[in-house]
């Protein structure tokens, strides 16, 4: 057999990730702020790509009535009143004699006259609630604030000022306060003296090195730092501990004072500072909409305010692509044209795939919207998948970042998926309908006859659940449930 080079030719599949679809991937799995920001990009980048400036569109909707409910009132309908023109009019083609076409002034329910000029007088405030938040001052600022209207020299300001720069964002005095005084060559006294001055400041307890300290400063300012009360902030590993019987003899004082005690030092804030550094709650918009349909069942939509909504300009493609001249001007054009079909091609399959893969979660956790989460369905990305025909990989991106409005509150989809925990009599159930079992069944539980894991374990195998006591307290600690032995000692203050 003659050996050396040849050509061959064979036939084959192969899967080739392409720009275009690495970007339709990319998008599925964005949110929808980061889609926003990527078409931003695009926007700036493609000039064969605008934005669609028109009304919003009813977005796609899925209808879900498979399983019959009682049917809602009408109190969310809107029908159109009677005199109202169609819903096929055109309104552009309406004409109102006397009113704001004409130049007349319109006014208000607040008697204003508003016209090309807006009041005269500048009365009428027309910001809206956004335009009216109030800025929020760090808490470096308040110190700084303070410490300039507190008594002290030049050197204690300065003192002050370095201390104000150590101060973490709980309030707490970060740092070595012997470096401090060696860089500013002043004594470590006069150091200490500005900062137990400053620990008066507003909100008492900040510039504290400990807990002990916070929350002793706290207690003096209300003249309720008593031995017995420093007693007990010298033994906070003990009430960590909830050892009762030790803190009494340590303190001094029967269970009634005690337990006051402890509920004094509840009142106070551990960490004063953080009031300033906390930011603003994030606003979460959801990408699907969901509500009952007349007919019992479920209406899926997406939310047209997060919908991306661009246009490949042909008009402006078919200008510009007539009068190119040379090779690189046509290649040029004809890139970013199939950029910008693709594109938008691409933001119309996410729509679609996100609406159906979240119609088919609404499907299979229809008996969690209709009674709550203790009928929370065990469910997989496999399932989905083969319901919709999809891959897992795909479903996983879908689910990614998005969130559904429904009428149990605002979730993630990924909170429907949740693994199974086998039942005794064959059936599985969710782990997080568990979970919230295990929570009921500990708030309802008699002070007297706190309930143990090995309880809880034998109460749910009684419901049909089988789980082992270590799962139980697995689950248990992830929700920051105490063990029996503290909970028995904290319902024990209460009594």
């Amino acid at each position: 057999m003659a050996i050396g080079p040849r050509l061959d030719l064979r036939l084959g599949q192969a899967l080739v990730m392409t720009p275009q679809l690495r970007q339709a991937i990319k998008l599925l799995q964005f949110s929808n702020l980061e889609v926003a920001a990527f078409l931003e990009a695009e926007l700036e980048r493609n000039p064969l790509l605008e934005r669609d400036e028109g009304g919003p569109e009813p977005a796609p909707v899925e209808r879900e009535a498979e399983a019959p409910a009682p049917a809602l009132d009408d109190a969310g309908d809107t029908l159109a009143a009677p005199g109202e023109a169609p819903l096929d009019a055109d309104f552009s083609n309406v004409y109102d004699p006397g009113g704001s076409a004409d130049g007349a002034e319109t006014t208000p329910l607040d008697g204003a006259r508003i016209g090309a000029g807006g009041r005269s007088d500048f009365e009428a405030d027309d910001r809206g609630i956004e335009d009216h938040a109030v800025e929020r001052r760090s808490l470096r600022a308040h110190m700084a604030e303070q410490l300039r209207l507190s008594p002290g020299d030049a050197t204690d300001r300065l003192i002050g000022s370095c201390l104000i720069a150590m101060l973490e964002p709980t309030g707490r005095l970060a740092g070595d306060l012997e470096a401090l005084a060696a860089n500013l060559g002043c004594p470590l006294e006069r150091v200490e003296a500005v900062r137990q001055r400053m620990m008066r400041f507003d909100p008492p307890g900040v510039f504290a090195r400990d807990l002990r300290e916070c929350l002793a400063v706290q207690l003096e300012e209300k003249n309720r730092l008593d031995p017995a009360m420093a007693a007990l902030l010298d033994n906070l590993d003990l009430l960590a501990r909830r050892d009762l019987r030790r803190l009494r003899e340590v303190c001094g004082v029967d269970a009634d004072d005690l337990a006051e005690m402890i509920a004094e030092l509840r009142r106070l804030d551990p960490k004063p500072g953080a009031a300033f550094e906390a930011e603003a709650a994030t606003v979460v918009v959801p990408d699907v909409l969901m509500r009952r349909a007349p007919d019992g069942g479920w209406t899926v939509e997406l939310n047209p305010e997060t919908l991306p909504r661009v246009l490949a300009n042909a008009t402006f493609h078919a200008r510009i692509a007539a009068s190119a001249r040379t090779k690189e001007e046509r290649s040029f054009i004809a890139e970013h044209w199939a950029n910008a079909t693709w594109l938008v091609r691409s933001l119309q399959q996410r729509a679609a795939t996100i609406l159906k893969v979240a119609a088919e979660i609404v499907r299979q956790q229809d008996a969690f919207f209709r009674h709550g989460v203790s009928h929370l369905r065990p469910l997989i990305l496999r399932d989905i998948a083969n319901a919709v025909q999809m891959h897992e990989s795909t479903v996983s991106r879908v689910t990614a970042n998005k969130y559904i409005a429904t009428p149990r509150g605002t979730l993630e989809l990924k909170f429907f998926f949740t693994t199974a925990i086998a039942g005794t009599g064959g059936e599985s159930h969710s782990a997080e309908a568990v979970r919230h079992r295990i929570r009921d069944l500990i708030a309802a539980e008699d002070p007297d006859n706190v309930l143990s894991d090995d309880q809880i374990v034998l109460l749910l195998r009684r419901e049909g659940v089988d789980i082992a006591r270590r799962t139980v307290a697995k689950y248990r600690e992830g929700m920051r449930i105490p063990s029996s032995v503290q909970r028995r000692r904290e319902k024990a203050l209460l009594v």
